[in-house]
Formats: structure tokens, sequence, C-alpha cells
């Protein structure tokens, strides 16, 4: 009866988004070219007065429409808990970030359509993707949000402040109201370590805290033994595990303690982040982190090793499949033994040969994490329907890809990369792996990118023909992240 009083209201409702709650009715509807909240309340309640919006009288109630707005939405929060992220703890899960604010909608049926047996962020951005589309963390959020009542999503939801490297970060994403925390201390990881002699190491060993030196790790001769893996931490092991990590620890212990000393009564999760460095996280390395983390008293419910391999932006996983797996059971054993906690996949879209793998050897403590892949299918639907608009951002891609790749391990070339007079299928090229690569990482020049007027020069256009064939994006994203979410969606073994 009562999504029958807001859909006789003539308005172009989301019948997903309808949802009666306390007498009060709360939709979403599509007017023109913009989407609006609808709220409908007896005359006289309360709850009108917390939204902000032009109200009119519809067959006896107060029926307002209101802008999407960050004020809305956080009134919106309020009388639907199921729209605040929540703690996920260590149930499967999958972070689905959106550069351009819009995806959410795609990635909840895509869940939706895997039963929902992976547990969804669909809130997650890293700083350095924020900066880079000039987005913030508040604006990350709310985007999500918008989504995910749109959906009608009520199964829970996380969010993830992802990559963060300063305190200031993190002070930004608390604001906002995010629930789980990537701690990326890989800037003080020394990368060296491998390639230098005892004189060297002693030297940077030097300057590392007496708390963090060996012999105060507990672990110095001694013998760990994971599910029948033995690992010996003899002293040159062990110095070389401190001087490669000791800082690293260092920082990410610094970090959490703000976090929790800003926090206040508010939950929140830590996932640590050593994914970004040159060199594979050996197991004994794995297990000397974890050691100093728990001797520490840093709770964790996820860590992003750099495992063996290439984890390349926007292709399949580079590398020997075998070394791989055995190197995921040993890691996945010093997860369930030292935690347990979840290994999570970074730069995890488009891994599709190590999905089924990595599931597996974690029986299901994983999670997934991807970004510009969802990009990529905006930028796939945009081939399919404007073909001149699509070359202009290729082109534009090819001229800005040697300066926008130098923060990320990609191999790429441009030399590689099809010419405009080679192409006949232009949505295929995003199944290019040099195409693919470019416009992957450069996605905050082509979203930034102004004319000489000031207007935006790209994002506009891109972001009109989205909103105009919104369907045929999110057609495109649950295709595409079926793939990514079902190998993940096998129940855990007992």
């Amino acid at each position: 009866m009562t999504e029958m009083r807001l859909l006789s209201s003539n308005l172009n409702i989301f019948p997903r988004s309808l949802v009666e709650t306390q007498g009060i009715e709360y939709g979403l509807a599509q007017s023109q070219h913009e989407r609006k909240l609808v709220v409908m309340a007896p005359i006289g309640s309360m709850v009108i007065d917390e939204f902000e919006g032009e109200n009119s009288d519809f067959k006896g109630q107060i029926l307002l429409l209101c802008p999407l707005s960050p004020h809305n939405v956080s009134s919106l929060r309020k009388h639907l808990p199921w729209l605040n992220p929540q703690l996920l703890g260590l149930n499967t899960s999958a972070g689905m970030g959106d550069r351009l604010g819009m995806a959410t909608p795609g990635h909840v049926r895509a869940v939706r359509a895997t039963q929902g047996k992976v547990s969804p962020i669909f809130a997650q951005q890293s700083i350095r993707e924020m900066q880079r589309t000039g987005r913030n963390p508040q604006q990350v959020m709310d985007d999500a949000t918008w989504g995910i009542f749109e959906e009608g999503w009520q199964a829970g939801i996380g969010s993830d402040a992802d990559h963060l490297k300063s305190m200031q970060d993190i002070d930004f994403c608390l604001a906002a109201g995010f629930t789980l925390y990537t701690i990326d201390p890989g800037q003080f990881v020394n990368n060296q370590t491998d390639r230098s002699n005892r004189a060297k190491l002693n030297g940077w060993l030097a300057q590392v805290p007496v708390y963090l030196q060996p012999k105060a790790t507990g672990l110095l001769e001694k013998t760990i033994d994971v599910n029948g893996y033995r690992l010996t931490f003899d002293e040159t092991v062990l110095t070389k595990a401190v001087v490669k990590y000791g800082r690293a620890i260092e920082h990410t212990v610094a970090m959490v303690e703000h976090l929790k000393m800003v926090s206040g009564s508010r939950l929140f999760e830590v996932e640590i982040s050593m994914d970004e460095t040159e060199q594979p996280i050996s197991p004994a390395e794995h297990v000397y982190i974890a050691n100093e983390l728990r001797r520490l008293g840093i709770s964790w419910i996820s860590f992003a090793p750099r495992f063996v391999g290439r984890f390349e932006k926007g292709v399949d996983y580079i590398g020997d499949l075998a070394t791989f797996e055995s190197q995921l059971a040993i890691h996945a054993a010093i997860a369930r033994q030292f935690g347990p906690y979840k290994l999570s996949l970074h730069s995890g879209s488009d891994k599709f040969s190590i999905y089924s793998i990595f599931n597996h050897y974690t029986n299901g403590l994983a999670h997934l994490k991807t970004a510009g892949t969802s990009y990529l299918e905006a930028l796939r639907t945009i081939a399919a329907l404007d073909v001149r608009l699509f070359k202009e951002i290729y082109c534009f891609a090819r001229e800005h890809f040697e300066n926008d790749k130098k923060s990320y391990h990609i191999s790429a070339q441009v030399s590689r990369a099809p010419k405009l007079d080679e192409i006949n299928d232009w949505p295929s090229l995003l199944d290019q792996f040099d195409a693919r690569q470019i416009l992957h990482v450069t996605f905050g020049s082509v979203l930034t990118e102004k004319m000489s007027d000031g207007s935006l020069h790209f994002y506009n256009r891109i972001m009109q023909l989205l909103q105009e064939n919104r369907e045929s994006y999110f057609d495109n994203l649950v295709k595409h992240f079926r793939h990514h979410l079902e190998p993940f969606s096998t129940p855990r073994s007992v």
C-alpha cells in the first residue's frame, strides 16, 4: 500500500529504491536528466524538516523532492541504517572502486547476481585516485550511497579508505564515515636489502629503533612450523627482514594508534597493504611482519602482501601459476595461524586466471580489490555509443601515457598499441593488452583535462553520455563483475 502511494505520484520512481519505515516513504526518481530523492510523510511530520527540497501536498501527505546533496544523503543514512557501512570481519569480500561516481548500481546488480555470497565494498577509492580525479572522501561515500539506495541493497556493505599514507589521510576519511582503513607503508620499505652486503645492512640496522631490533622480535634463531612449512630465522634472515620492513612496521603502528585516538567510539577495521613494493614478500618475511604487528598490539582484518609474479593494472596475472600457487599456499597458512586474517588481492582487477586458486587456498579468507576496471567498462560503453568521443580519449591517452604511467608497475608500450587506422572494432580495443593499460592509467588526465575556457574537455561529455545510457553501462558492469565475483562465491569449507 505504501509503495502504491508513491508510485501513483506520476514520478519516474526507481522501483527497487522504494522503502517505508515508521510511516515515511523514501524513493529515488528520475527527473529529466537528474535523479531526485523523494520523501513522502504525513503532514506535520518532523522528518520533513531534516531534508532540503521542494514540498507539495499529495493526497493528504507532504511530498518532498530533494536534490542529491551531501546534507540529504546524510539525513537519509540516519533513517535507513542499511545505507551505513559496517564491519565485514572475516567474510569473503570484494571492493569495487568507482572513479566516475556512478558505477554502484551496476556493482550492486553484479553482487546480487552472485547470490550475495561475497560481502561488498561499494565505497572504495585510494587517496591517489581521489587526487587524480578531483574527488574527496565524502563524495566517494555519498556517490556510493545513492547507488546503493537506488538498487535497494539492504544486505550490508563495507567501505574502504584505500592506500592511506598519512595521518591526515585518515582524518579526511574518518570524517566521511569509512569503516575499513587500508594502511600503506610502502614508502618505508627498504627494497635494497637483497642486493646489499652485511656492512650496508648493519648501517641500516643501526637506524632501527631498539624496540624493533632483531632480539626484540622474539624470533631470533627460532624455527616456526606453519602447517608443515618450516621457516628458520637465523641472524641473516631476520636482519634482512628487520632492515627491509622495520620502518614500515613503525609507520603502520603510528598510523593505527592515530586512528584509535581520533576514531573515538566509532568502530573500524584495518588492512595492511605492502603490495606496491619491488620484491615479493617471502613466507619468512610474512611471518616476521605478522609477528611484529601482533607483538606491538595491532589488530588487522586483512593483509595485502606483494605476491610472486606481476599484478599489473587492468590485465590478467603475469607469471608462473604453479609458483604462485605454491607460494600462496604458504601465505594462506600463515594468515590462518597468525590471525586468522584475510589475504587481500590488490590490483585485483581482471586477474581471472588466479581467482579460483586464491579462493581455494585461502578457504574464503580473501578480499578482492578492484578499481580501474569499472572505468574501463565505462570506456567500453562509450566506444559502442560514440566512436568519435572514444577516439579522442584514446588519442589523448596515448599522448599522456608516458607521464601518467610513472606511479604504476606496468609493461604496456605505446608502440605496441593499435594505431587509429588499424582499428575496426572500437569496443574490442579494451581487450588489447597495451591499449587497455594505456587507457587504465591515464584516467586522471582524461577526467581533469580542461579547455581554454576552463571547462572540462572530456569529463562532461563522458558523464552525459553515460547518464543517458546508464543501463548499457550497468549491463557491461554486471557481465564484467560476475567474472570477478563468481570464483569467490564458493562456500567456505568447514
